[in-house]
């Protein structure tokens, strides 16, 4: 499925003091900061990653590449799984265009008589995602994921996309959305600006799977922070698919906590899901993410998401 869809919840509009505007301006001084610091480190020959946003908005002409050990752990046993991606001309692709579902809280469509826009919310501009901001501070239950992404334009040698924004959110561990299914929380729905090696950083949990659906992230992306203000400003809109290994492992630790993802991750595969079951393996394999750790402690993750621009 590739076409956008809507539809209406109970839902009631939250809003919020200074809004994007505000939050924007304060990431720029820490962008600006953080320029300041690398550029200190450059004259000494020195080297440092900062994490964060940044960017002025460019291309840069970095490729980018991840490396991650992958270690799933079913009963008493324990893989390790050593993977590479790379962002290299030869390896990424352009991540299709997938439908931003009933759920995306983007401007695009109302619940319970109002729009439901969390985009121009003050505080959706954050790395934390875990907790509701605002009125409510519910930390939404799970196993802890951090998911770094990166942004590359396929159609320039899998440059990084510095200073472009990214809108990440996903259900909770019972298939429930914030402000949707849970008007009062706005949790697990968060943007960050791309840093210069075209990366932003989510702390999240890991999501449940729901009645008819594989396991999966959404995500739009823009050109700049001050775009992501609605859907239809989007430059792409797609989906993540969740590694199903992990899935089954996650799920099969916490049957409460997780209750009734076994069953339905049992009836649903990427190929019969109605969202990726269109897709070739080759961008099936770029909307994975690549994880590390287990179900204990948690997962670490990266994507490389392309886009041609």
């Amino acid at each position: 499925m590739k076409s956008a869809s809507s539809t209406t919840a109970t839902h009631e509009a939250h809003d919020h003091d200074l809004g994007l505007r505000h939050d924007l301006r304060v990431l720029a001084r820490q962008s600006q900061e953080r320029r300041r610091m690398l550029g200190l480190l450059t004259g000494v020959g020195g080297s440092l990653w900062l994490p964060g946003c940044g960017g002025g908005g460019g291309d840069s002409g970095t490729s980018v590449a991840a490396s991650s050990s992958s270690t799933t752990t079913t009963g008493t046993t324990t893989s390790t799984v050593n993977t590479t991606t790379s962002a290299s001309a030869t390896t990424c692709i352009a991540d299709p265009t997938e439908t931003a579902g009933p759920y995306p809280a983007d401007g695009s469509n109302r619940a319970n008589g109002s729009v439901v826009n969390v985009l121009v919310a003050s505080g959706i501009v954050r790395s934390n995602i875990r907790s509701s901001f605002g009125t409510s501070t519910t930390t939404a239950a799970g196993v802890p994921l951090e998911l770094t992404v990166s942004l590359v334009n396929t159609n320039a040698a899998c440059a990084a996309l510095s200073g472009y924004a990214i809108y990440l959110w996903h259900c909770n561990a019972a298939g429930q959305y914030s402000l949707y299914d849970l008007p009062a929380e706005n949790y697990l729905r968060g943007v960050q600006v791309s840093d210069d090696l075209g990366q932003a950083t989510f702390l999240s949990i890991f999501p449940g799977c729901y009645s008819g659906r594989y396991p999966h992230i959404h995500f739009e992306v823009y050109r700049s922070g001050s775009t992501a203000t609605q859907g239809s400003n989007a430059l792409l809109t797609s989906q993540m698919a969740l590694p199903r290994e992990a899935c089954t492992a996650v799920y099969a630790a916490d049957s409460t906590t997780y209750s009734g993802s076994t069953a339905n991750l049992s009836r649903v595969t990427t190929a019969n899901d109605n969202v990726f079951g269109d897709n070739t393996a080759a961008q099936i394999a770029a909307q994975t993410p690549t994880l590390a750790g287990g179900r204990t402690t948690g997962y670490t993750g990266t994507i490389v998401i392309g886009l041609a621009l």
